[in-house]
């Protein structure tokens, strides 16, 4: 049975899911739980609910992955006891978790399955949410430490800025820029990780110098901390490349224009940890410089902010938004959801006495990460949530991996939990 947690996951890495390109998957999941006697329901969001006679529990995941590198052209391999992608994100995060929910229809277990859309840009799909669940408690299964049971995670928005720029003579050089290869990580787990950004490697290069932008384009995914970033520059001095920084004098007869305002914004953006969280010894808030887009005298910025209170996200947008606005820019925020409150309960107890079974130690964790526990703690406030998973390394980056053992042992536990709960 195992194994076939393993080939289940395989065949998910064939079926493209990236997020807002996954309903191929949806078809997929959808055949599958009707052809194992499920009723299915789908809802506008695309979310899906399989479920089968009268469940107390449903396991919840989400279906769509963060495309990075060669994805969704996925190739696996394992070494060491852990699977991998050539050049790509692996989607580990939350394959695994459909791969599971998948060997359990097989059994024909009487349980809900809610199998969440676009988790990766948002939490768009539990945001809209409308099915009626019988379930008393839900399991997410998107966690990324084996051995601990998440009971909170941060609450999280997205700020857009919007800057147009005047035309300008270029100076002498004329160069193209490129910072690329960086390590790249998940704008939440990884934030305190002093993982480079790209775009803020570029900005703080270019800082100090007299030039002129005629593009720019940075980053990846708003949830990912950047690893390429590339401008095409004049300058009135010539420049030399150094070890992040790569420069080529080329020719261009493209526009360039007066971009100083928009590298100074990009310069003084506190990207990385705001502030930490004593209780749990987790970044407390934090922000993401994540994309950044110029091209025709238009300047678009994308970032993400986390924090583990409303308040603390309320003042850390704040603090985003008169920057910008300090500099010209308009600005909009879009894809706010709430933190999850941490609490022990008569669930995560049960969860956590499972965990202790399999592997012999247990502890309840809180992350720095937008989990989709909390939008669906405040839509279903009678059911009781927690969040476990197997060990999953630098998800939404193309060093993504899982490990082989943490998968059965978890596999276990949700057994164990199955059990104890029916």
């Amino acid at each position: 049975m195992q194994n076939k947690i393993i080939d289940y996951f395989l065949e998910i890495t064939k079926i493209p899911h990236c997020s807002k390109e996954a309903d191929r998957l949806l078809e997929f999941i959808k055949e599958f739980a009707t052809s194992r006697g499920y009723s299915v329901e789908i809802d506008k969001a695309k979310n899906i609910l399989a479920k089968k006679g009268r469940p107390k529990l449903a396991l919840q995941a989400h279906y769509d992955m963060v495309c990075m590198g060669k994805a969704p052209e996925i190739e696996t391999y394992i070494e060491d006891g852990w699977m991998y992608a050539r050049d790509s994100s692996l989607g580990a995060d939350n394959g695994i978790a459909i791969a599971m929910m998948m060997v359990l229809m097989d059994r024909g277990e009487e349980l809900e399955f809610l199998f969440t859309s676009d988790e990766e840009i948002g939490l768009i799909g539990a945001s809209d949410l409308e099915f009626e669940l019988d379930s008393r408690y839900m399991l997410n299964v998107d966690f990324e430490d084996e051995a601990e049971v998440c009971i909170g995670c941060a609450g999280g928005a997205d700020i857009l800025a919007f800057g147009e720029f005047e035309t300008i003579e270029p100076f002498e050089y004329i160069y193209e820029v490129v910072v690329s290869g960086l390590k790249g990580g998940h704008s939440g787990v990884d934030i305190d990780k002093d993982i480079p950004n790209a775009i803020k490697v570029l900005a703080n290069f270019l800082s100090d110098k007299d030039i002129s932008i005629s593009y720019l384009y940075g980053g990846e995914r708003r949830n990912s901390i950047p690893t390429h970033a590339k401008a095409i520059i004049s300058s009135r001095e010539p420049l030399n490349s150094n070890e992040l920084v790569q420069l080529s004098l080329i020719e261009a007869s493209d526009k360039f224009y007066n971009t100083q305002n928009l590298i100074k914004l990009l310069d003084e953006f506190k990207h990385g940890v705001y502030s930490y969280s004593s209780e749990f010894d987790i970044p407390n808030s934090s922000a993401n410089l994540a994309i950044v887009k110029f091209e025709n005298a238009k300047a678009t910025i994308e970032s993400s902010i986390r924090a583990m209170s409303k308040d603390e996200l309320d003042s850390v947008s704040r603090q985003n938004i008169e920057l910008f606005q300090k500099y010209g820019f308009d600005t909009k925020e879009e894809y706010k959801y709430p933190s999850w409150r941490p609490e022990i309960n008569d669930f995560s107890k049960m969860v956590n006495e499972s965990v202790l079974k399999v592997f012999g130690k247990s502890e309840y964790k809180a992350i720095h990460a937008g989990l989709e526990c909390g939008v669906i703690s405040q839509k279903y406030p009678d059911i009781k949530l927690a969040s476990i998973g197997p060990n999953i390394r630098y998800p939404h980056s193309t060093r993504e991996k899982i490990e082989i053992e943490s998968i059965f042992k978890t596999f276990e536990v949700i057994e164990e939990l199955i059990n104890k709960i029916n």
